[in-house]
């Protein structure tokens, strides 16, 4: 089985905030979560991809760029999006086909927006998703704390299904690239 890594809008601004935006709840352990996960992804042989939204600072500038504590592998694909939705006018569908991935492990930001998106989305595409639960945030919001949006995605998120496919939940320290969505699809 192919897997990939995709880690989602995880840029300097959008992680530290600016003056438009606020930072981004834990980001201390968000950042953490994904460094451990590209080491595991490596581990396993698993593809790593990142993308990155246009909005954010612009689309340029260090504010765009993946978070500078994030460590960035040389050989990562990177894909710039305009939307919502990752898989929306960007290459990441066709390279995620053309390498015949069956599973991703999905982490970035904003939970309720781009993340969100992209498990429906995946499923949907015939994906497998693996959401690592402390591996995805937000900013508070006028209704929810940063913390009630994640953990309510995160139930919400965990077994979520098109069918065939679908996403269920676990956090960082599991061993993410060893898919268990076959155990409940018995």
């Amino acid at each position: 089985m192919k897997q990939a890594l995709l880690v989602i809008d995880a840029q300097q601004d959008l992680i530290e905030g600016n003056h438009e935006e606020q930072e981004v709840f834990q980001k201390e352990v968000l950042i953490a979560a994904i460094n451990k996960v590209i080491k595991e992804a490596k581990a396993n042989g698993a593809y790593i991809v990142f993308v990155r939204d246009l909005d954010v600072a612009g689309g340029e500038g260090a504010g765009f760029q993946v978070h500078r504590d994030i460590e960035v592998p040389d050989d990562a694909a990177i894909f710039d999006k305009q939307a919502t939705n990752s898989f929306y006018k960007t290459g990441l569908l066709p390279y995620l086909k053309e390498k015949e991935i069956s599973h991703l492990v999905i982490m970035g930001c904003k939970t309720e927006h781009c993340i969100d998106t992209a498990v429906r989305t995946a499923t949907v595409e015939g994906f497998d998703v693996t959401l690592a639960g402390d591996g995805h945030s937000t900013a508070d919001t006028a209704v929810l704390s940063a913390e009630q949006v994640i953990a309510h995605h995160n139930q919400v998120l965990h077994g979520h299904y098109n069918v065939d496919h679908f996403s269920i939940v676990r956090h960082s320290d599991e061993k993410l690239f060893e898919p268990e969505h076959d155990k409940y699809r018995e």
